[in-house]
């Protein structure tokens, strides 16, 4: 595993919880929506943290057929809430010491 990689696993799950409580997520979704910010994930990637994310009690998940392939949606649990709002702050923490 990379550095940059390693670096960049723990903004990447913050990412997606951020966006599973705003709204039903998706694996293809959520791969388009961090290339958008720059990251390139691939599925290899995506799908293992989204599995982690839901062995870990931060997610919740259903099944929905969607034409005819089943799609995962993934929506943010009380437990991923509150590790959200730990992660902003100190992220908050974090890029007030670093952009000193």
């Amino acid at each position: 595993m990379t550095l940059n990689r390693k670096f960049f696993l723990g903004f990447i799950r913050i990412h997606i919880l951020y966006h599973a409580s705003k709204e039903d997520i998706y694996g293809v979704q959520m791969i388009q929506e961090l290339k958008n910010h720059g990251y390139d994930v691939s599925p290899g990637t995506m799908y293992p943290i989204l599995h982690s994310l839901e062995g870990e009690g931060f997610l919740k998940c259903r099944k929905v057929n969607v034409q005819g392939k089943i799609r995962k949606y993934y929506k943010i649990t009380s437990k991923g809430q509150k590790i959200l709002k730990e992660s902003r702050q100190k992220t908050v923490e974090l890029i007030n010491e670093v952009m000193k």
